[in-house]
Formats: C-alpha cells, sequence, structure tokens
C-alpha cells in the first residue's frame, strides 16, 4: 500500500442506464456502469482519501444532470470532494448560464470541455472557445484541459491568453508512449510549464502505453520530464479509473508511479500525491 494519503485528482464514474454515453458504443470494455464500490476494491493498495470526479462525456444536454448524478454519489462515498464538471465552452460567453447553473453544487471545482478527438487542432483557439474559457475566473472554477500530443501548441497560446484562469493538463497531454517517442512533446511541456496558471496531472499513462508489453521503464522519461518542467508544487496524480483498466490494473499504476518517483523525497512525494491536489481544486 502507498504509505502516503492520496488524493486521486482524476476519477470517473458512469452508469449507462441513467445517463447517455455516446462514445461508450465504441469501447465495449466500458459500456457497463463504473461505481464507487467496484472503485474502493481497485484501489485498496493506493491509500485513497479524496478524490476528485471528472465529466465522463455524457451527452451535453445531461451535464447538470451529471452533476447532480455525482453529487449524490458523494453522500454515500465521503472521499468525494470535488467534480469536474462537463461544460459546453465552444458557445462562448453565453456559457454563463451553464456555469451559474453548475456553481450551485458546492462541490462543483472546475469544468472541462473535452476536445482530444476535435479534427481542428486549433479548435481551442476560436474565439468563442477563448472568451468562455475567461469566463471562468469569474466564477472561481478551473479548466481540465484534455488533449493529445499533437493538440500541445495551440494549448499553450490558450493558457497564456487566458492567464487569470487556473488550467490543469491531464495525462501529461497524452505523449506517445507506445512508441517511446519523446520531441516534439517534451518541447512543448517545457514551453507551457513556463506559464504559471498551468499545473499538470500524471495520470492516464497506461491507455497511451502498448497493451500488455509495457515495462515501469518506459514511463520514467516521460514523468521526469514533467516533473523537471513543472516541479513538484504544480504536479498531482490520478488514476483515470476505469479507463485505466483498457491498459492494466490500478495497482500495476500505483507500482509504475512508485518505480518513476522513487528518488522523489517524502516532502515532495506528498506533494504530488496529495496537497497539489487540494490546493489546486479547493478541497
Amino acid at each position: 500500500m502507498n504509505p502516503i494519503p492520496m488524493v486521486d485528482s482524476h476519477v470517473h464514474f458512469w452508469d449507462p442506464t441513467s445517463l447517455q454515453y455516446p462514445w461508450l458504443k465504441t469501447l465495449p470494455p466500458l459500456n457497463r456502469a463504473y461505481l464507487p464500490h467496484e472503485y474502493s476494491v481497485d484501489v485498496a493498495k493506493a491509500n485513497v482519501n479524496k478524490m476528485v470526479f471528472v465529466e465522463c462525456g455524457c451527452d451535453t444536454a445531461q451535464a447538470l444532470n451529471e452533476v447532480k448524478w455525482v453529487s449524490d454519489l458523494a453522500l454515500s462515498e465521503s472521499r468525494l470532494c470535488g467534480i469536474v464538471a462537463r461544460a459546453p465552452l465552444e458557445r462562448g460567453a453565453s456559457v454563463r448560464r451553464e456555469l451559474a447553473a453548475l456553481i450551485q453544487y458546492p462541490l462543483v471545482k472546475g469544468v472541462r470541455r473535452n476536445f482530444e478527438d476535435e479534427a481542428d487542432l486549433n479548435f481551442c483557439l476560436r474565439p468563442n472557445f477563448i472568451l468562455a474559457v475567461r469566463e471562468l475566473a469569474q466564477f472561481n472554477l478551473s479548466l481540465d484541459i484534455c488533449v493529445r500530443h499533437t493538440q500541445l501548441p495551440a494549448v499553450i497560446q490558450l493558457v497564456s491568453e487566458c492567464p487569470e484562469v487556473q488550467f490543469v493538463l491531464d495525462h501529461c497531454g497524452k505523449p506517445d508512449i507506445g512508441d517511446q517517442i519523446l520531441d516534439p512533446w517534451r518541447q512543448h511541456v517545457t514551453s507551457l510549464a513556463k506559464l504559471p496558471n498551468v499545473f499538470c496531472k500524471i495520470s492516464g499513462l497506461l491507455t497511451e502505453a502498448k497493451q500488455k508489453q509495457w515495462v515501469p521503464e518506459h514511463f520514467v522519461p516521460y514523468v521526469n520530464h514533467v516533473l523537471e518542467s513543472f516541479g513538484t508544487d504544480r504536479v498531482m496524480v490520478g488514476g483515470d479509473w476505469p479507463v485505466i483498466n483498457l491498459g492494466g490494473h490500478y495497482s500495476q499504476w500505483c507500482d509504475v508511479l512508485q518505480y518513476c518517483l522513487g528518488a522523489v523525497d517524502d516532502r515532495s512525494l506528498k506533494q504530488l500525491y496529495q496537497t497539489n491536489a487540494e490546493k489546486f481544486y479547493r478541497l
């Protein structure tokens, strides 16, 4: 068991009988309910004492219903103390109405509009998107950024144009771990980390590796570069459960983290596993 109490900064729960998740139809292994009781079994090795739920790509019209549903889950799962909600940021400044509704739920700490599958690499630089992101500061909401490594140049510009907003890069920007390619991901991460209003999550990396062929050494250069770029005060760890199951088991992810972070001192480990996520998400 990880001796440090962990804030899992990236957890998903869903139930296709309650809400609609169109993307699940393309991934049969995940196309069923994943709920807190199963999570508790899978993360037993991790010593999780807090968690942050991240929106799961439900139908856009059901975004507020997802927040209500997760808030209800939290009534019986005390570790669930933060929600990153879905928000249609492509709508521009008119998104204020959705944001105002979201913050009526105390657990909502930030939002996400996943655009990793957008064909336009500059999707997040469209004027309406930037206008909507700038609105987040007025509602004290952060933005989780879920993109592929090819989209990082646009992300750098977005973050630089919204200095009043707090961002966190999910899954280290999804580098090409499967083929062990570091560049230009490495240069882009270095540039992004120079902006003080962005954090990074070490999460979701098992699913970027080649399934059943990865070894812990494959992740070391990526984790090391994130730590060198952002420092230990702007990085947090997360599990990306249950999507992680596509690349391995949560216990394997715990072993990978311990392997990659073996040389990190105790104070910094506490930052990575606990206090940075608490600070960023105001837990």
